[in-house]
């Protein structure tokens, strides 16, 4: 995918639609000037004017084409404002910037996505593409973790609507469950077992809290996954989103630039990955 010719401009994008997703994370539908064509992975620089820009996945499917959907937690400055903003506001967007999952990669094995927190917003968009052409695949496997049953996010869907899609299989855990709360309760890693998928046929996708990969990174390779099998998405410290500022350095790679979609084995020998 290209990016808009100039990639310090934004596009002009109106916010048709605010979706209350949890206690601290707004799902944002916005309707660009023009068409924004983005593969699952890639991530975009939105605008606030006069208060600054950060960077977002966008969570909707890559098919589609009219709107787009991001997810935001209330983190920081920036993120806070866009909480405070009401229907009918005009954002920026510069983008697509970055590499996404190479899905043709992935035909003929089976997809084992990890995911905790507002990670499962790059997820969301992942699983719709990959929903989107299933027969490519010998399965969809996701294993999802929110702090608690509140945290979740795009709770329709994931409670109601995922589970039930032909070749799909998912299990949800909570670290802190209530009475209404029937799934696990446990750190994600506490429902991923071997057994999930076919090692020698699958790769793994990850994305979530730092520690939270870390540990199911860890977790992967204990199950005999090997390095290049494993897909980390790597949102660190992005500034520019084209590899001028070098804020997002992981040893010789621009996150924004070479990532943010990684395999481990790429990243696994430089230090602090997971800071």
């Amino acid at each position: 995918m290209t990016q808009h010719k100039n990639p310090y401009k934004p596009i002009d994008a109106e916010v048709i639609d605010i979706i209350d997703e949890s206690p601290t994370i707004k799902s944002f539908v916005l309707k660009p000037a023009e068409p924004i064509p983005f593969k699952a992975g890639q991530f975009v620089e939105l605008t606030l004017p006069g208060s600054g820009e950060a960077p977002f996945t966008p969570s909707s499917s890559p098919s589609q084409k009219e709107t787009m959907e991001i997810s935001i937690m209330k983190a920081g400055r920036v993120t806070g404002q866009l909480h405070d903003i009401p229907k009918g506001t005009t954002l920026g967007i510069r983008g697509p910037l970055g590499n996404g999952y190479p899905l043709d990669k992935f035909a003929g094995k089976q997809v084992y996505i990890v995911g905790g927190g507002v990670g499962l917003a790059p997820i969301r968009s992942l699983f719709l593409a990959l929903v989107e052409r299933k027969n490519d695949f010998a399965g969809i496997v996701c294993r999802y973790g929110a702090r608690t049953p509140e945290d979740f996010i795009y709770k329709h869907t994931t409670f109601n609507e995922w589970p039930n899609i032909d070749g799909v299989n998912m299990k949800l855990t909570a670290d802190q469950g209530n009475d209404q709360w029937k799934h696990n309760v446990g750190v994600v890693t506490t429902i991923l077992s071997p057994d999930d998928v076919k090692i020698n046929n699958s790769v793994a996708v990850v994305c979530g809290p730092p520690i939270m990969m870390k540990f199911v990174t860890l977790k992967l390779l204990e199950f005999g996954f090997k390095a290049e099998q494993i897909y980390l998405s790597m949102e660190k410290n992005m500034s520019c989103g084209i590899g001028m500022c070098g804020h997002c350095m992981i040893g010789k790679y621009y996150v924004c630039k070479d990532g943010p979609v990684f395999t481990y084995d790429q990243i696994k020998d430089y230090p602090k990955i997971w800071e």
